[in-house]
Parts: structure tokens; sequence; C-alpha cells
């Protein structure tokens, strides 16, 4: 069982805008399960505003419940084209896939899915 449990802001970079996404995942299992990897596209105004890869983040713990962190980087030339595009509110739809990729014995890579659908603040400077 798996959860998007948050998404929020991060921190402001050079380059891009940092948000951080939680995954909250149950394993029932007395035994621990490598996690693969993990895939994320984060879309907005139906358009892809960052995606990737996290390759072999570690493995859920026995018995309980693993939170994982997906770290999403947006470019500022994204923000400052979706802010053009949604006026001056600076607030902004967001639909976050995530694909974790799990190694279960006998059955093999399993993915599961979630989806996670919000509202950012864009970040400014004041």
């Amino acid at each position: 069982e798996a959860e998007v449990t948050d998404v929020d802001f991060k921190k402001m970079g050079l380059s891009h805008v940092e948000y951080l996404s939680k995954v909250s995942v149950t394993n029932p299992y007395s035994h621990s399960i490598p996690i693969c990897d993990i895939k994320y596209t984060l879309k907005s105004v139906n358009r892809v505003i960052a995606s990737g890869t996290i390759p072999d983040p570690g493995s859920l713990k026995a018995s309980d419940i693993t939170v994982l962190e997906v770290l999403l980087k947006v470019p500022h030339s994204i923000l400052v084209t979706l802010a053009k595009d949604l006026g001056a509110d600076w607030d902004f739809d967001y639909e976050l896939d995530i694909g974790l990729t799990i190694d279960l014995p006998v059955i093999g890579n399993f993915t599961i899915p979630l989806n996670k659908k919000g509202e950012f603040k864009l970040p400014t400077l004041f």
C-alpha cells in the first residue's frame, strides 16, 4: 500500500525551484523489499514541467511504513511561463504521477502507480 502524502515547496535555486514530495509505503511482509526505481512526472496546464527517475532508492522496511522523498526540480523558465498563463494569483494546479517499482519475491518487478493533484503557490522573492 502506498500514498503520496505531501508535496510542498522546498527551496529556490539559481536555475530552478525545488518541491519535495513524500510517499508513504506500508510493507506488510516480515522482510524488506528492494525498490528498483521511482519515476515521476509533474504536470501543470496539461504540460510536463518536471520528470525524472530515481534509481535504486533503497528498500522498504520489513513490517513497517517507509517514507520516501522525491525531489522535483522545476526550471525557472517553466515557472515564468506558468505565471504568464495563470495570471496574478500565483497559484497553479498540478498533477503528480509516480511509478514506484519494487522487486517482489516470486513475482519480480512490480510498479505501484500513484497520483496526486493539488495546488502550488509560486515562490516570490519578496
